[in-house]
């Protein structure tokens, strides 16, 4: 397949470097030339520098042939403009963008376009921690969270998130209520009740 990425950061070049290795076609695009130096110096695709809503950088690139395109670079603004345009104007068949904002991602959900939300799947990674005992794991570029839950002690009945003994690297996630379901935490003013689990994320 011929597959067009937009920003080669730390998740495009894993994922050009990994399509490559598997025989794809694989072009990306990214605004300088230094950006493309967490490309591995094997890669077998392309490279266009640009800005990737300029709709000749993306022809340079090839999107009037593509495939696929994922949009993957930190901005979730940047990632909606090209992923109309790859829709819009070219027709590409099948896009991936990378939205961090819940609110937007559902929205273009709502019009094909396929979403990777990184918010979306830690919150999945932590519901999943709830039903498995080894607890449960998600992949962030180079780190990995752990995320685990513990039955709300005796001890920390009407207590606060700050009242915890974290491990290093640990932080509270959220918190399991009856009623209430999932509560992200956030640094707002909590106190836990009867019945709370509590969901940890740590860093590994």
């Amino acid at each position: 397949m011929n597959i067009l990425i937009i920003g080669s950061g730390m998740v495009g070049s894993a994922l050009a470097a990994t399509l490559d290795e598997r025989g794809h076609d694989v072009s990306v695009i990214d605004r300088s030339e230094s950006d493309f130096d967490s490309l591995p110096a094997k890669f077998g695709g392309f490279t266009t520098t640009g800005v990737a809503i300029d709709q000749d950088v993306l022809k340079r690139a090839g999107i009037q042939t593509c495939d696929v395109l994922f949009a993957v670079t930190a901005q979730d603004d940047i990632n909606i403009m090209v992923s109309e345009l790859a829709r819009q104007m070219y027709n590409v068949p099948r896009i991936f963008a990378r939205i961090t904002d819940i609110r937007k991602g559902e929205v273009f959900e709502q019009l094909g376009v396929n979403i990777i939300c990184p918010t979306k799947l830690t919150v999945s990674a932590a519901c999943a921690a709830l039903e498995e005992d080894g607890g449960a794991q998600v992949n962030f570029e180079n780190h990995t969270v752990r995320f685990s839950t513990l039955d709300l002690p005796e001890e920390l009945l009407m207590a606060m998130p700050d009242d915890i003994e974290y491990e290093e690297d640990e932080v509270l996630f959220g918190v399991l209520r009856s009623g209430s379901g999932l509560i992200l935490y956030h640094g707002q003013p909590l106190n836990f009740i009867e019945g709370d689990k509590l969901i940890f994320a740590k860093k590994s």
